[in-house]
C-alpha cells in the first residue's frame, strides 16, 4: 500500500517586515529555518515530510523585495516578484524578450502568479530520489541513485556530473547566465554580495550539497539586468514532455550581436547557455569563442552543436538528450528558418 505525505509537519511560521526581521529569525533558528518565497516548491517539501523546519520565514510581506524599477541603463527586479510580473512589464517585453519568454515557460499561469523569480532560480533538484528522501550523495549519503544499472534517470544530467547527476530545474536561469545578470544577496553577515548569475549557481564539484552560493542566513534580494545585451538577437528554446506545468528536459538560451549587413555579417559577439542537462545552467563558452566571427549560417550551426555536446555521458534512460542537446544549439545558432531536425 502506498504510504500516504499529505499533512506537513509543525513549524512556528514568522512574516517579517523587512529584510533585517527575517535574517534575525534566520539567525536565531539557523539550520532549523527554511526560507518561504511564492511557496511552490517549499511546499512539496513540506508535505512530503522531507524536511521538517522548526521555523518558516515568510518572505511575501517585504515590500523591498517586490518589483522592478530602473537600474543604471537596465533593470532590477525584486526577487519576491512573480514570474507573471515579469512576462508582463513592458521593458522587459521590449529590451529583454528572452526573460519573458523563459518566465513564460515556467509551469502554468496559476503557478506563475505565485511563483517568484527568486524563488524559482533558488528552487532545488527535482531528482525523485533525492526528493523522496533517499540517502544520496546530495543528501548526504555515498551513492547516486539514479546513476545505477537499474536507475530511472531519463531527466538527468549528461554534461559536468560528478557523483550526483541531477539537474538544475529553473527555467529562468539559462536566460539570466545570457544576459550576464547580476544577482543581489544580502549575507548572514548583513553586507551585500553581487555575483554574476553564472557564478551564483554551483555543480556537485563544487558543493553536491547545494544548486546555489546562497548560505544558511543568506537572502537572494534582487536580480539585476545589464544594458550590455539589452535588444540583442534572443533565442529560447524549451523542450518538455508536456506543454504546461513540466520542467525542461533540455532547453537554451541565446544572446547575439552581428556585425556588418546582409551577406556579410558575422557573429560579433555572442552568449549561450543551456539548462537540463547538469546541476547548473551551463554556460557554453568554448561554442561562443568557435562563432565569434563566423555567419550565422548552416555550416557555423552544425560545428557549434557538435562542439556543445563534446564530453557528454548519456545515462542508461536518457542518451536522447545528447542530439537533442546538439540539435538546440545549432538553432539557437542559425534562428528557426528553415530548420529541421536531425539525429
Amino acid at each position: 500500500m502506498a504510504v500516504i505525505r499529505d499533512v506537513m509537519p509543525a513549524f512556528e511560521l514568522f512574516q517579517p517586515a523587512s529584510i533585517e526581521d527575517a535574517q534575525a529569525v534566520l539567525d536565531r533558528y539557523g539550520a532549523d529555518a527554511w526560507v518561504l518565497a511564492g511557496g511552490l516548491d517549499s511546499f512539496d517539501w513540506l508535505k512530503d515530510r522531507i524536511k521538517r523546519p522548526r521555523a518558516l520565514v515568510d518572505l511575501a510581506g517585504i515590500p523591498e523585495l517586490k518589483g522592478i524599477r530602473p537600474w543604471e541603463d537596465g533593470l532590477e527586479i525584486g526577487a519576491m516578484t512573480t514570474l507573471t510580473e515579469v512576462v508582463g512589464h513592458p521593458v522587459v517585453r521590449e529590451r529583454y524578450g528572452i526573460l519573458l519568454e523563459a518566465a513564460e515557460s515556467a509551469a502554468s499561469p496559476q503557478i506563475r502568479n505565485q511563483g517568484t523569480i527568486g524563488g524559482n532560480v533558488s528552487q532545488d533538484t527535482r531528482c525523485w530520489y533525492y526528493r523522496a528522501g533517499w540517502a544520496c550523495y546530495r543528501a548526504g549519503g555515498n551513492i547516486c541513485y539514479a546513476d545505477t544499472p537499474e536507475s530511472i534517470n531519463r531527466e538527468h544530467a549528461v554534461l559536468e556530473a560528478d557523483r550526483c547527476v541531477a539537474v538544475t530545474p529553473s527555467d529562468t536561469a539559462p536566460a539570466l547566465v545570457v544576459l550576464d545578470a547580476q544577482m543581489v544577496i544580502r549575507t548572514a553577515a548583513g553586507r551585500e554580495l553581487i555575483v554574476a548569475a553564472e557564478d551564483y549557481f554551483v555543480g556537485p564539484a563544487t558543493d553536491i550539497t547545494r544548486m546555489t552560493i546562497l548560505q544558511p542566513g543568506d537572502l537572494l534580494t534582487a536580480i539585476r539586468l545589464p544594458g550590455t545585451w539589452a535588444g540583442a538577437r534572443f533565442y529560447f528554446e524549451k523542450v518538455r514532455d508536456r506543454k504546461v506545468w513540466d520542467f525542461a528536459l533540455v532547453s537554451v538560451a541565446s544572446a547575439m550581436v552581428m556585425a556588418g549587413s546582409g551577406t556579410g555579417s558575422v557573429i560579433e559577439r555572442m552568449r549561450l547557455a543551456v539548462g537540463g542537462v547538469a546541476a547548473r545552467p551551463l554556460r557554453l563558452l568554448a561554442v561562443e569563442e568557435l562563432v565569434r566571427g563566423r555567419p550565422r549560417n548552416e555550416a557555423t550551426a552544425v560545428v557549434a552543436g557538435s562542439l556543445a555536446i563534446e564530453g557528454a555521458r548519456p545515462l542508461r534512460f536518457n542518451g536522447y538528450k545528447v542530439p537533442l542537446l546538439r540539435n538546440l544549439v545549432k538553432r539557437a545558432i542559425r534562428g528557426v528558418e528553415a530548420t529541421t531536425w536531425t539525429s
